[in-house]
């Protein structure tokens, strides 16, 4: 069996916590409760013909761009990038966490997640900043950790990736 780290990157609050829950448990809390450090989980999910354990690192998220580890993404094979879909300045976030992570640890996979869907009416990304990094070479998915739309299909497409660059 393959096991691949992956980490969960974002600002303060987007979600990361509650996307895991939802990924590996189908659970939705609406209690915040912040990460302090990381929080590993696993799940293992069918990729292809193959079984990929994905061990989860939910790295506690800062609008300081400066404070978020880039250790912990040592030995990372992908991350999801999350964006709260009710705040724009988690976007530019976004954008620094990317940077960072390729100075660091170079370019892996990583799937942009748009969450918040079930809070569509407030949302301050509107389709202009989605069609910007989608043309900037970015997959973005749209999820909510509460009703659970999109959220399998974003760690699912993140796992092809990470396979797909294996076997390249």
């Amino acid at each position: 069996m393959i096991q691949k780290k992956i980490c969960m990157l974002g600002a303060f609050a987007v979600g990361k916590t509650s996307l895991v829950g939802r990924f590996v448990s189908s659970i939705f809390s609406e209690d915040y409760l912040t990460t302090v450090g990381v929080k590993i989980d696993k799940k293992t999910v069918e990729v292809g013909d193959d079984e990929m354990t994905l061990m989860l690192w939910d790295i506690a998220g800062e609008d300081d761009l400066q404070s978020v580890r880039m250790s912990y993404l040592r030995g990372a094979a992908g991350f999801l990038l999350v964006i709260d879909g009710t705040r724009a300045g988690t976007v530019e976030t976004a954008r620094g966490l990317v940077e960072r992570a390729s100075g660091a640890i170079g370019d892996i996979p990583f799937i942009a997640v748009i969450n918040k869907s079930d809070l569509v009416d407030e949302w301050e990304v509107g389709q202009g900043a989605i069609d910007q990094l989608e043309n900037d070479g970015w997959t973005v998915v749209t999820t909510s950790a509460k009703t659970g739309e999109g959220v399998e299909d974003a760690f699912r497409r993140l796992a092809w990736r990470v396979r797909n660059q294996a076997h390249s």
